[in-house]
């Protein structure tokens, strides 16, 4: 039963992003509801009407922006190369809108974004949803402790095991359409480790093709140089037969080792929701350890928080709180990926291009 004065979600696009993430997410929060979802296919049309039976399904999104009235939000969860103009769309029919991850496949164009929506008024954030993984919550509380002292470095991986490669825009495609690791997990690990440890002033990559029948990059290593003096290491790749640890953080006063994964993207894939029991909580056996040597002790972790996004947004719609990720953020990552790319492609250690953003977002 839909309760009034709940904003109304136009979702484009029902792949994994969609169906996985921003649709239960949406469900989730008790200020959103479901109300249109546009699919180019129609199996996952079908399962758009068995999984939320009262969102009406576009083919096209002409029919979802011919009727813009209808809708308080738009959120765009179709393949990287379409952010850029869907997006554009939304905020000229003056919808607030969320963009998945990577915001746009050039800084260039996420710069047009920012502007458009400044002048229209209109809220932009970016689903970099992995600033709610338990471990990135657990961190930042034992940062904010001070335990670890002055931090020196940063160690963060995003790995998989696929070799073999799948019939994929992710896989095939080019810069243009923000394929291969980088744009993809790379994306998250940028975020997170800006996020953390601030601004970055030196970017040094190397990106390589290992799978036969693969065009874009699937394993990636990125150092960044923060303006306060913390090193990020940043490894992804789809090609790790055995996984490092997910986070390690090393400080004057002691250390932060975390291995295994956030369990909410398969509680979601599971067709589990938040308030769900046991949310978000990691198992004892993947807990962090914090402190020196034989002295480390394990860390609990903080349950993870993927819904703390959307209820981020309809307070932002609703009372004019901050968006619970700036645009300006997403379009600083933009830039230290394409420096990266530029590093990895000469062999440099290259700086990052002021993303020319600052300021409020609308």
């Amino acid at each position: 039963m839909d309760s009034p004065g709940q904003l109304r979600v136009g979702l484009l696009g029902y792949g994994l992003a969609g169906a996985a993430f921003h649709a239960p997410l949406i469900k989730a929060e008790p200020r959103t509801r479901l109300e249109a979802v546009v699919t180019g296919s129609a199996q996952r049309a079908e399962q758009v009407r068995q999984d939320h039976p009262d969102a009406r399904v576009h083919a096209r999104a002409e029919q979802l922006f011919e009727n813009a009235d209808e809708l308080d939000l738009v959120v765009v969860a179709t393949p990287n190369s379409s952010h850029a103009e869907l997006a554009s769309r939304a905020i000229e029919a003056g919808l607030p809108v969320v963009v998945d991850k990577p915001l746009t496949p050039t800084l260039e164009q996420a710069r047009e974004l920012i502007v458009r929506a400044r002048e229209r008024g209109v809220l932009l954030t970016v689903f970099q949803n992995r600033r709610w993984d338990s471990d990135m919550l657990t961190l930042g509380e034992v940062l904010g402790s001070g335990e670890l002292g002055g931090v020196h470095r940063f160690e963060s991986r995003f790995e998989r095991w696929v070799p073999t490669p799948k019939d994929s825009w992710r896989d095939s495609g080019g810069p243009e359409e923000a394929a291969g690791v980088l744009y993809d997990l790379g994306s998250h690990l940028i975020d997170q480790a800006t996020y953390l440890f601030g601004g970055v002033d030196s970017v040094y990559a190397e990106m390589k093709t290992l799978r036969s029948g693969v065009a874009a990059d699937d394993d990636a290593f990125v150092a960044l140089e923060h303006s306060g003096g913390v090193i990020s290491h940043l490894w992804t790749g789809k090609l790790a037969a055995q996984y490092g640890p997910r986070f390690r953080v090393l400080g004057d006063r002691g250390a932060f080792t975390k291995y295994g994964t956030d369990p909410q993207e398969a509680a979601l894939r599971a067709g589990g929701l938040p308030g769900d029991p046991g949310w978000g909580v990691e198992s004892e056996e993947t807990r962090a350890v914090v402190g020196v040597g034989s002295e480390a002790r394990s860390r609990p972790s903080e349950p993870g928080r993927y819904q703390d996004f959307y209820a981020g947004v309809a307070s932002a719609l609703e009372s004019g709180t901050a968006a619970p990720v700036a645009a300006e953020d997403a379009a600083r990552g933009l830039a230290i990926i394409e420096a990266a790319r530029r590093s990895a492609r000469n062999r440099s250690v290259e700086a990052p291009v002021d993303p020319g953003v600052s300021g409020a977002e609308a």
